[in-house]
């Protein structure tokens, strides 16, 4: 007997476990364990969202023909770990062979190593093909590469793929719209809605189990409506390609107070569980393009933020091992605030992009890149509590998304491995992108003074704290030249402002920590 366990974040009926496996003598291995569900104190969004498309996913297998041995969180003998559960399973099956789909982190890596030890049996861990580049694949390109940086390996995909290619050469010319999707929602324009899935009687009794068992986690699980059926994911990126996909390149690096989702996909969470591949989300944008249903700059941007973004952070994720979540160039080490975890600020922005996260376990990249990671570069946080703090509030979160994402772009903790400077910016890139300057008890023009907007003091003092280590870049050169020019009382007087502010700032209470 042959037993195939599947990790949560592996529901795809085209797993490479799966495909050629006998359901004769296959015993398919699912496991809901508090190893998993507690390792960090998840967002209860996520825990729903995982053990529902899981009990889901299960039942699909069974309606399949595959004999399904699952293990529910409330199970009276539930073991508590998966490898305890897999051990358990080889036994009481009788199994002589396991046959797994290589993990996404390195804890659950490690585990699957130890398993021929653990059970006696053969261990075949199959590569993840689900992703369109294999680990090896990324190694030679990072090994004949000049630099780490996406750009570069963006272009390197399109060309293995020919993704919105026209021959050797980019479609329509060029390789990236960046410039022309940098435009504020304007007044008046109303996104249209996102879908949203009900919860049915599998996912109910999910959310009442999550209810009971964690009920201090982050998090409302009252307005949950992620897909969590194969089926419903493809319902979400059908209506995004209809619908959303249009305008997604010029307002994806919008910001808007009351528009959660503005034109964005919401389709991270049904990748990362595996409820949609890859190829299949980059092909349905790509025939947008080619049915005159979506202009070329959506189109790239969206495939962009797959082909590239996504493929090179997982690529970087085990390229740099785990001691990358470790890195902290900056020296940063201040504790996350507690506005963090209760969304009760006086900035309006990050009040937002906080209470929609406690909402609904989601915010767009650029919340959280400038709005939520920014201010805690400047604030100086911490980038492994920064980097706790992703993975416990999102939906989508997983480590090999979360370090990378976190520890290089938004903190610059690998001091510029990934980018070419620290994504810094103040009030005036805040209030360019986004209209919530106008309702916030703070001046977003002003730098000094009782209503000042923390944002600029807190910009021009992270810059004179980390001068040493950022004046030679030279991406900065124009911005430490600026600073100059300011008188001295000026510069005195920004730094005091900025650290009055940061004075104010009341440290999270104990206990959201990953618990190691």
């Amino acid at each position: 007997m042959r037993l195939v366990p599947l990790l949560g974040d592996q529901l795809s009926p085209g797993l490479a476990s799966l495909r050629g496996a006998r359901r004769a003598d296959t015993v398919v291995l699912m496991a809901e364990v508090a190893e998993e569900a507690a390792y960090v104190p998840h967002h209860r969004q996520k825990l729903v969202l995982v053990f529902a498309a899981m009990r889901h996913f299960a039942a699909d297998l069974r309606a399949a023909g595959w004999q399904v041995d699952y293990r529910r969180l409330d199970d009276p003998d539930n073991r508590g770990s998966l490898e305890a559960e897999i051990v358990a399973a080889a036994c009481r099956h009788g199994a002589t062979a396991i046959r797994m789909v290589e993990a996404g982190e390195h804890r659950l890596r490690a585990m699957q190593q130890a398993l021929a030890a653990a059970t006696g049996c053969t261990v075949e861990i199959l590569p993840d093909d689900r992703f369109l580049v294999p680990l090896a694949a990324f190694e030679r390109w990072r090994a004949g590469a000049r630099r780490l940086r996406l750009e570069d390996f963006y272009r390197w995909q399109r060309r293995e793929t020919g993704v919105l290619m026209a021959g050797d050469a980019p479609l329509g010319g060029q390789w990236n719209f960046d410039s022309a999707n940098r435009k504020p929602l304007p007044r008046g324009l109303k996104p249209p809605p996102a879908p949203a899935f009900p919860p049915d009687a599998v996912t109910c009794e999910v959310i009442d189990l999550v209810t009971a068992r964690f009920p201090h986690n982050f998090g409302e699980v009252d307005r949950f409506g992620w897909p969590v059926t194969r089926a419903q994911a493809l319902h979400a990126l059908h209506r995004f390609v209809a619908e959303r996909l249009p305008r997604f390149g010029d307002y994806q690096d919008a910001l808007a107070h009351g528009e959660e989702t503005l034109f964005h996909s919401l389709l991270s969470t049904s990748l990362n569980l595996g409820l949609l591949v890859a190829r299949e989300v980059i092909d349905a944008a790509v025939s947008a393009v080619g049915a005159g249903a979506a202009p070329l700059n959506a189109v790239e941007g969206f495939v962009r933020q797959i082909l590239g973004w996504r493929e090179y952070v997982r690529g970087l994720y085990w390229w740099a091992g785990p001691e990358y979540g470790a890195l902290n160039a900056l020296g940063a080490t201040r504790p996350l605030p507690d506005f963090f975890w209760t969304g009760e600020t006086r900035m309006a922005c990050l009040a937002d992009a906080i209470g929609q996260t406690r909402d609904h376990a989601y915010a767009h990249h650029i919340q959280r890149l400038m709005l939520i990671g920014n201010f805690a570069m400047l604030a100086g946080c911490s980038p492994q509590a920064v980097s706790d703090w992703f993975l416990v509030v999102y939906a989508d979160a997983y480590p090999w998304v979360e370090e990378p994402n976190v520890i290089g772009m938004s903190q610059w903790a690998d001091g510029g491995l990934m980018a070419t400077k620290p994504y810094a910016g103040g009030g005036n890139y805040i209030n360019r992108m986004s209209d919530h300057c106008r309702g916030c008890a703070y001046d977003v023009k002003a730098r000094v003074g009782e209503r000042a907007c923390p944002f600029n003091a807190l910009y021009w003092d992270f810059l004179a704290r980390n001068r040493a280590k950022l004046a030679g870049n030279p991406r900065l050169l124009r911005v430490y030249d600026t600073w100059d020019r300011m008188s001295a009382e000026a510069r005195t007087a920004t730094r005091a402002q900025a650290a009055a502010f940061l004075a104010t700032l009341k440290p999270a209470r104990p206990g959201w920590a990953r618990a190691d």
